[in-house]
């Protein structure tokens, strides 16, 4: 039997903080938006025989017209709608790959990647999938915490009062694509359903809700190249590393749908 991986890929960030009106995976980076990147980069990994992409119902349309427009996704996508918090999108994704999954070719691993992160290369999501088919049940790329990080108490009358200091050592920034075995991200889903319609009580991630189940969780280098796009500031960076990228000719390892060297990014609202 061989052994197939697929995708989770959320489309459902609001863009507030990028001034968009629109879903934060329909800005563009060097005229490919961030849900087309995220996408191509996975396609390019040679991993991954399925992405589904989870969007807000009233963007179903442009995000499909967004990655039917970005060059180099060979594999075959869909889009469905989201859900009210990320877990729940993340639930409706699974929902939808099980519902499609053929019996005789049952899933192995699957990630969870966000849009957000558009410049994650595809050899990141191939070195994901080799440590979750190499034993790991769950698996997050993760990078070293380099700030002096401080637990502070909050008052709503005065200024934070430090309360100590976090060995940062110990310390990873975990990013995406997250992957897990089939199975186990199923069960996790399953037993962490009651919290995912709520935003305040929802998983931020899916690994925390493997956690929950009393099993682990296992870190592999991450990049700095897979940086959340949250701000303008984080998408002009996004531009650069892009452009570096590009200009020396590491596309076709990386996934990129750029083939060219790229403009200042700059965000748009359509697809």
């Amino acid at each position: 039997m061989t052994p197939s991986a697929v995708a989770v890929l959320t489309a459902a960030g609001s863009g507030a903080r990028l001034g968009l009106g629109c879903p934060k995976a329909l800005a563009e980076l060097a005229a490919c938006t961030l849900v087309g990147h995220a996408a191509s980069r996975l396609s390019a990994s040679g991993q991954i025989t399925q992405i589904v992409v989870t969007a807000p119902a009233a963007h179903h349309a442009a995000v499909s017209e967004a990655l039917s427009a970005t060059p180099g996704i060979t594999v075959p996508w869909r889009v469905v709608e989201g859900g009210p918090s990320r877990q729940a999108s993340v639930a409706a994704g699974l929902a939808e790959l099980a519902r499609t999954m053929d019996p005789a070719a049952p899933y192995d691993v699957v990630l969870v990647h966000d849009a957000a992160r558009p410049l994650a290369s595809a050899a990141l999501v191939s070195r994901v999938v080799a440590a979750v088919r190499e034993g790991a049940g769950a698996v997050v790329p993760g990078l070293p915490v380099t700030d002096t990080i401080k637990s502070v108490a909050v008052s709503a009358d005065g200024p934070e009062r430090v309360t100590g200091t976090v060995d940062r050592s110990v310390l990873r920034a975990v990013q995406t694509p997250q992957g897990f075995a089939w199975e186990l991200l199923l069960r996790a889903h399953a037993a962490g359903a009651d919290r995912a319609q709520d935003e305040s009580t929802a998983a931020t991630d899916d690994s925390s809700l493997v956690e929950a189940l009393g099993e682990a969780v296992h870190v592999v280098p991450g990049e700095a190249e897979a940086l959340k796009i949250t701000t303008t500031y984080d998408l002009a960076v996004a531009g650069l590393l892009l452009a570096e990228t590009v200009a020396g000719a590491d596309a076709a390892d990386t996934g990129s749908p750029v083939t060219s060297q790229p403009t200042t990014a700059v965000p748009t609202t359509g697809a």
